[in-house]
């Protein structure tokens, strides 16, 4: 992706060089929203509930120098989301009628606390519509390409679009929708729901692909379809050792999630991304 010598952006926090460590009793979330993950428990067999709890747990943080790689993968970070700030700030007025509010995007190291709770690397990027941030630890670019298998840096762009996506979401009013429903949804309904919500973002992302199409460079596309691919709820599930339980899946299969970033890429409009309407996914 050509993204040398574009701007950053100014909605940026950066909390990386604060070490945190959790002390106390866990808080439980409650009453904030949804909180929506790209790729949940990602490890093999990590159990991130209790990380996703710890809202208002104590901290004891200390403080270290930020790697030059560190700062590389800030730098790219706030390029990134400044072209997600240019395409929405375009399409709100165009497909929407009103202007888009851009998130702020939060980068921090190892853990970090959200009014949706506390989280750390193992749990993946993730958005918390209570505060309108997008949560990013940047070692999660290694991981996605050296543990997932979802190399190059559009594969990496497409980590934050994806988040800044579910912004999207918050945006329109989905969010709070999705999130009432499965309230009042069985587990297995709850899921569905969610892989629907997920689905959509991928969609979405791929309309901001489409709109960034001049910086990409050659296998950039391949990217991000591959990184889709990789984070898959069937493929996560066999990475994990586990034969693929469909009604757990929170997130679509690989073929969904390429599917639908594909779908977004080729329209360009929003309205062909409602996953809550489509019979098949």
């Amino acid at each position: 992706m050509r993204l040398r010598g574009a701007r950053g952006s100014r909605n940026i926090e950066d909390r990386r060089g604060r070490r945190g460590r959790s002390g106390g009793r866990a808080a439980p979330i409650g009453g904030v929203g949804l909180i929506v993950v790209l790729a949940i428990g990602y490890f093999a067999g990590i159990d991130v509930t209790p990380l996703l709890q710890q809202g208002n747990a104590p901290q004891q943080t200390s403080t270290r120098a930020i790697s030059p790689e560190e700062e590389r993968a800030g730098e790219f970070s706030s390029r990134v989301l400044a072209t997600t700030e240019q395409v929405w700030g375009q399409i709100f007025p165009a497909q929407v009628g009103r202007d888009y509010r851009a998130p702020t995007l939060v980068l921090y190291s190892d853990v970090t606390q959200s009014p949706c709770g506390g989280a750390s690397g193992a749990t993946g990027p993730f958005y918390c519509p209570a505060d309108n941030k997008a949560y990013l630890d940047t070692d999660f670019f290694a991981t996605l390409s050296r543990q997932l298998g979802a190399k190059g840096d559009f594969a990496a762009a497409y980590v934050i679009a994806h988040e800044v996506a579910h912004h999207v979401q918050n945006e329109l009013g989905i969010l709070g929708k999705v999130h009432e429903a499965r309230r009042r949804a069985s587990i297995e309904e709850a899921n569905a729901l969610t892989v629907r919500l997920e689905l959509q973002a991928d969609c979405l992302s791929g309309v901001w692909a489409r709109s960034v199409e001049g910086l990409l460079e050659p296998g950039d596309l391949e990217e991000a379809l591959n990184a889709a691919r990789m984070i898959g709820d069937d493929r996560l599930q066999k990475r994990a050792g586990k034969v693929p339980q469909p009604h757990t899946f929170t997130h679509g299969t690989s073929a969904q999630r390429a599917g639908w970033f594909a779908k977004g890429f080729k329209s360009g409009d929003m309205r062909d991304c409602d996953t809550f309407s489509a019979n098949r996914l």
